[in-house]
């Protein structure tokens, strides 16, 4: 793999990862809520599930679901519901919290591993990541040239720029937290976000190979 290789896969990489997405909503969404050191939980859970997804993806994973669209549905449908039920809980909770008043900031604590294993599930639970990989991944590998180290380098980069947008989207769910002191504001943060969710979840149900 060249340098200019390299940089051209590290350049679409950061376009796409900035794209908001479930695993950007759910780290900005979990900061706004328990505060930036609470979503690295969230963030350690969804990169896990990257990593695990793209290293499938490369090993073989996708073309399995390719050539099966009924697991592939299945998976689909598993994935959206989460999603749908990821959105419900943030609506629920949030809105929970506009009506009787309680300050985010006073909100009781929440386990690391609790957030780590949402994180992970919201990550794992798009099974079109693996068919994703798939199709990008192997543009800008030199067939010519070893090929493990050529993925470990791509997987790496990927997950460095993943990483970066994580801690933007925890960042601006910090600041946006200003702003949510008022009842009313949560509520319609709560409505809107959860109606996110639930946006991914139905796109994801109604993708199709």
């Amino acid at each position: 793999m060249t340098f200019h290789t390299w940089l051209l896969f590290a350049a679409t990489a950061f376009v796409l990862s900035a794209m908001p997405g479930p695993n950007m909503m759910h780290v900005m969404s979990t900061s706004i809520r328990y505060g930036v050191p609470r979503s690295v939980g969230v963030m350690a859970g969804c990169m896990l599930a990257i990593v695990l997804v793209v290293s499938a993806s490369l090993a073989g994973m996708a073309g399995v679901l390719a050539a099966s669209p009924r697991l592939f549905a299945v998976l689909r449908v598993i994935g959206a519901a989460y999603l749908v039920f990821l959105g419900v809980r943030v609506w629920r909770a949030r809105a929970g919290a506009g009506d009787d008043g309680v300050d985010m900031a006073m909100l009781p604590p929440v386990a690391m591993r609790d957030l780590f294993r949402d994180g992970f599930l919201t990550g794992i639970s798009n099974p079109k990541l693996l068919l994703f990989a798939a199709a990008f991944l192997p543009q800008f590998v030199n067939p010519a040239a070893a090929r493990m180290p050529q993925y470990i380098i791509l997987v790496v980069t990927f997950a460095a720029v993943e990483v970066f947008w994580y801690g933007i989207y925890a960042g601006g769910g910090r600041v946006l937290s200003a702003w949510l002191r008022t009842p009313v504001v949560r509520r319609v943060f709560s409505i809107v976000t959860g109606l996110v969710f639930m946006g991914f979840g139905a796109m994801l149900l109604l993708t199709r190979m």
